[in-house]
């Protein structure tokens, strides 16, 4: 079945969702619609909206002009099968000790690698983007010293590969949150395909707000492999949860944001340990004075 997409750029997140709802009453009706941050400190979205049938440019065009939008790109989407085209273009991720793989490399998997089975239809942090990797160098890194923290918790987890990878080298229950239900699903079976269920418990939550995390805290170790601005929002509630001497293992920022994210939790009363620059992208160690 063929698709089309129509894609535009707004500011404002406010502005964004209002021209998503009102692509809602077009007709011919889109199948879905999101928005999604341009992540290079403009404060402009990405407006998407799908359709399965040609859609109304000229509508497309008028609410795009009325709400101060650019004009709407339309294209027509080949019909392809895109799991199938991911698995071949996803090849396995190597970070560390760690090695994060689709089940259609598993015999790619070396003898000594900690193994971490995610399916490329999941996509919520294949460990394939330098976020992910720079996270699990940090882990790394922290295992090679001989570091060994008792509660660790992972905020936003996506499929959980973090979560996983902590539950891979140290023992214990480690706790994977998101807000997204499917993501926690996705994490969920992440969990159980990798052989780790009663490891890591995956739960939907805003940051902190689970009775779980409450009880759990204060964490040694968090992850938070999100983006700039709710990191910044997240740091009072960092140095509510992480134990002093803990730390908090930050991504999902571009190297252009890190510094704003160190002054926020610098306020917050941590200090940066450690920082990773891949390619366009940070992953930043904080350690909670």
């Amino acid at each position: 079945m063929p698709t089309w997409t129509a894609l535009t750029h707004i500011a404002g997140r406010d502005a964004a969702e209002t021209l998503a709802e009102l692509c809602d009453d077009l007709t011919p009706e889109p199948v879905g619609s999101g928005i999604f941050e341009i992540e290079d400190g403009s404060d402009r979205w990405e407006v998407g909206v799908y359709f399965t049938e040609s859609p109304d440019e000229i509508g497309l065009a008028l609410l795009a002009a009325a709400q101060g939008a650019n004009p709407f790109v339309v294209s027509e989407l080949p019909d392809v099968d895109w799991v199938a085209h991911v698995k071949r273009e996803l090849t396995p991720v190597e970070a560390g000790r760690f090695f994060v793989y689709g089940s259609h490399d598993a015999d790619k998997l070396p003898p000594g690698r900690e193994g971490l089975l995610i399916e490329a239809a999941m996509a919520f942090g294949t460990g394939h983007h330098d976020t992910t990797r720079g996270c699990l160098l940090a882990l790394d890194r922290m295992v090679a010293e001989g570091w060994q923290p008792h509660r660790v918790a992972d905020i936003g987890a996506g499929t959980a590969v973090l979560a996983m990878a902590a539950a891979r080298v140290w023992p214990g229950v480690i706790l994977a949150s998101d807000i997204d239900p499917v993501a926690v699903d996705v994490a969920a079976a992440n969990v159980i395909a990798n052989g780790l269920d009663g490891r890591v418990v995956c739960i939907q939550a805003v940051g902190f707000d689970h009775p779980m995390l409450d009880d759990a805290a204060p964490f040694d170790l968090v992850f938070a492999n999100i983006l700039k601005q709710p990191l910044i929002d997240l740091a009072p509630d960092m140095a509510r949860h992480i134990d002093h001497g803990g730390r908090a293992v930050l991504s999902g920022l571009l190297s252009t944001q890190a510094d704003e994210v160190i002054a926020a939790y610098e306020q917050a009363g941590f200090a940066l340990e450690h920082r990773d620059d891949l390619g366009e992208w940070s992953a930043l160690v904080m350690q909670r004075g």
